[in-house]
């Protein structure tokens, strides 16, 4: 009996495509996070549980978990890829991130760039459904 050849793909072509996702670093894999950025991070997370912590005890246990509930129905919120992308203000109101000041507030907008690649909506619905795999947009050059 003859066996059947199949050669094993993924849907949607070859993972490490370099043409199209730009060249992997392998310097990132390496070299952590800076250690101010770690010490920000771990901070904010202290921060968080603290603040789960004052909820529970003042509105009762289940209020955190309807904010955890809520924020996971407005992180799935989103645009489709394309001319306008997504602001997600119902999330940033509800984690407060509304408040804070940004790079992109005072600095350019990266959209702005001369670097930045248009938008190639087909490949942005493909990786969201799934058929393909990569970045939605690779923004950068």
């Amino acid at each position: 009996m003859e066996a059947t050849k199949t050669i094993a793909h993924e849907i949607g072509g070859i993972q490490n495509d370099a043409l199209r996702f730009g060249l992997h670093g392998v310097k990132s894999d390496i070299v952590g996070s800076h250690p101010l950025e770690s010490a920000y991070q771990s901070a904010m997370k202290t921060q968080e549980e603290m603040n789960r912590k004052i909820l529970a005890n003042t509105y009762g246990s289940a209020f955190p978990l309807k904010m955890d509930l809520d924020k996971q129905i407005l992180s799935r919120f989103q645009r489709p890829p394309g001319a306008i992308s997504s602001s997600m203000l119902g999330l940033e109101a509800l984690t407060g991130s509304l408040d804070e000041f940004g790079f992109e507030d005072y600095l350019n907008d990266p959209k702005d760039s001369e670097t930045l690649r248009p938008l190639n909506m087909h490949h942005g619905m493909e990786v969201r459904l799934g058929l393909s795999k990569g970045p939605v947009c690779p923004s950068f050059i």
